[in-house]
């Protein structure tokens, strides 16, 4: 099968290739998925550049062996595992590979292997493209919104990088749940941040949010662009921030350090820092697939990259200026071996 692989960190141009290799085989309560689209998250670039540099003790990539990268799938059941695999031949699923080592995923391929726990059906009406981009920037914007804080009517949330993946669904998860949505994002996209559902849109190239006098119950940071002590101060109280992001400043911390500033910040009682785990569980994927397809939310795609130009699609997410999500198409062809 054709898949893009990596034997060693750096830029995407220099590391990512696409080869011919082994199909992988389902085991016990995994299916064999035909991969029809990916998308691009920022699992993806940190484990392709190596960036954060502290992130590569997780698991090293040594030259010739081949990792298969890519999180985010959507695609038709192509063979199932033993021992409990629940799906059925020819469903048309969306998942995710995601683990927190960043060792290796898979789903830059023509197949790849996925837990059968880790799936949900694709709704009726719902394209493979849109499937995929709304797996870890859905999950994510649900799990924030929905559990960590539970976002409710009268409440003010404000979304630093509302045009971005996870900050386009969560827009729109925050209107749908009766808040008063700001949106933080450039002049281009402040329209598009609108009729998702924002009330406010905030350019950030005229205004520095955390200078205004608007105070927020929730702030879900997609950027990381201001010091957190400097963000907080936009919280009503009781108010919580919602750090999402490690930046890409470089270095061997790149944009940690504010992470870690985030935490400490909480730790010492400044604010209430939560930080918000996104599982991608069955339960999380059949909400999304609910809402995606009741039309409650939609993805935003930037643009769609073959798979041999997965590269270019990688690098484009590392200009941390896309419209949404980044997506991959692998193109519906013959069966290869």
């Amino acid at each position: 099968m054709r898949a893009i692989v990596q034997d060693r960190y750096g830029p995407p141009g220099e590391v990512l290739a696409l080869k011919e290799i082994d199909r992988p085989a389902p085991g016990p309560g995994e299916v064999l998925v035909r991969v029809r689209a990916s998308s691009v998250n920022t699992p993806d670039w940190i484990a392709i550049t190596g960036v954060p540099y502290v992130l590569r003790f997780q698991g090293r990539v040594r030259s010739g062996s081949n990792v298969v990268r890519g999180t985010d799938v959507a695609g038709v059941v192509e063979e199932l595992g033993p021992e409990g695999a629940d799906r059925g031949i020819g469903d048309r699923v969306f998942g995710s590979l995601w683990t927190s080592t960043f060792v290796t995923a898979g789903a830059f391929a023509e197949f790849a292997v996925v837990p059968a726990e880790r799936l949900a059906p694709i709704p009726a009406g719902v394209g493979f493209e849109e499937a995929a981009a709304s797996v870890m920037s859905g999950v994510t914007a649900l799990c924030a919104m929905r559990d960590t804080v539970q976002v409710h009517e009268g409440m003010k949330v404000l979304v630093n990088g509302a045009s971005g993946g996870v900050g386009t669904f969560a827009v729109q998860l925050a209107a749908h749940f009766g808040a008063e949505v700001t949106g933080v994002c450039g002049t281009a996209n402040a329209a598009m941040v609108r009729d998702l559902g924002a009330h406010h849109v905030i350019d950030y190239t005229r205004t520095d949010f955390t200078k205004g006098s608007e105070r927020y119950d929730v702030v879900l940071d997609n950027v990381l662009n201001h010091p957190p002590r400097r963000t907080a101060r936009v919280l009503a109280p009781g108010g919580v921030l919602i750090p999402n992001s490690v930046g890409n400043s470089g270095g061997l911390l790149a944009g940690l350090g504010r992470m870690a500033s985030a935490r400490m910040l909480g730790s010492l009682g400044r604010a209430d820092v939560r930080f918000s785990p996104s599982e991608a569980n069955r339960e999380n994927l059949t909400a999304v697939s609910e809402l995606l397809a009741s039309g409650v939310i939609k993805a935003v795609i930037d643009r769609v990259y073959p798979l041999q130009e997965t590269a270019q699609a990688v690098a484009h997410m590392l200009g941390h200026h896309a419209r949404g999500n980044i997506v991959i198409s692998v193109a519906k062809g013959p069966r290869t071996p």
